[in-house]
């Protein structure tokens, strides 16, 4: 693993910060020959945060720059990408201005799983629309699910509607129609990738709210996230779906139509 801070080697002092005080933004995705699926998802992703959480933002070539110098070369690789900035804490917590950007280069991971049975919970993500490091409401969820013999937790929100997973987004199958849930949640980079492919896959969406109550009259669910593109949910609590093979093989190439963007420009 190999961690930079504005392109130089992280020093304990970064750590510490990033250890004690939990604000901040960012994305992660697999690098594939220098390359990457949906970077110009990301980038905005990152852009947006940088604005909302910060007052600034690093700008596209900056953050293009690091994250090409923290790949170096690399064939194949996970990159995260974090936003943060030192002068925010807990008593402190009013600068404005630019972020410091943290690259962590690691080993591509796994996917999740190969088959996702799980439970739901009343819960929605403080500051749903981004991808925060403020996560301990997901992990005391997904280690409750696990408890309690699921493999993972679906969020259901106030009116009964279903959002997101903990760490990925979900989508319901309707014969030849995706369904997306609508919902505070974050907008996943991977749910965009297989949006735009679906019309050559064969298959169309819509986005609408999704009521708990009514996901046993659906064909089917799957997760998707950046390190598992496409994955069956096979139950919802007590209510089970069928994987279909034939489907999750055109959402996958629906994924896979997207190529990876060049990291450096």
């Amino acid at each position: 693993m190999t961690i930079l801070i504005d392109g130089r080697p992280a020093t304990t002092e970064d750590l510490t910060h990033q250890a004690l005080v939990n604000y901040g933004a960012y994305t992660s995705f697999r690098v594939e020959q220098g390359g990457v699926r949906g970077l110009d998802l990301h980038l905005t992703r990152l852009e947006q945060a940088a604005v909302e959480l910060f007052g600034e933002s690093p700008g596209e070539a900056e953050l293009r720059r690091l994250m090409a110098l923290a790949v170096d070369g690399r064939d194949a690789c996970w990159l995260r990408v974090s936003l943060f900035a030192p002068e925010i804490g807990h008593r402190n917590p009013s600068f404005v201005g630019r972020p410091r950007v943290m690259t962590v280069v690691s080993p591509p991971p796994p996917p999740l799983a190969t088959s996702m049975r799980v439970t739901t919970v009343p819960h929605v993500r403080e500051a749903a629309h981004l991808k925060h490091v403020a996560t301990f409401g997901q992990t005391r969820a997904r280690r409750a699910a696990r408890a309690a013999g699921f493999d993972d937790v679906l969020f259901i929100d106030d009116q009964g509607c279903v959002s997101e997973g903990a760490t990925w987004n979900i989508g319901f199958i309707q014969g030849d129609r995706i369904v997306w849930p609508q919902a505070l949640m974050l907008a996943g980079v991977t749910q965009s990738l297989i949006q735009r492919g679906l019309e050559e896959a064969g298959l169309s969406s819509e986005i609408r709210p999704v009521r708990l109550d009514e996901a046993g009259t659906l064909d089917g669910a799957f997760l998707c996230n950046a390190a598992t593109p496409v994955c069956p949910i096979t139950a919802i609590g007590d209510v089970t779906f069928a994987a279909d093979p034939a489907i999750l093989s055109r959402l996958e190439r629906a994924w896979s139509s997207q190529p990876p963007q060049p990291v450096a420009v």
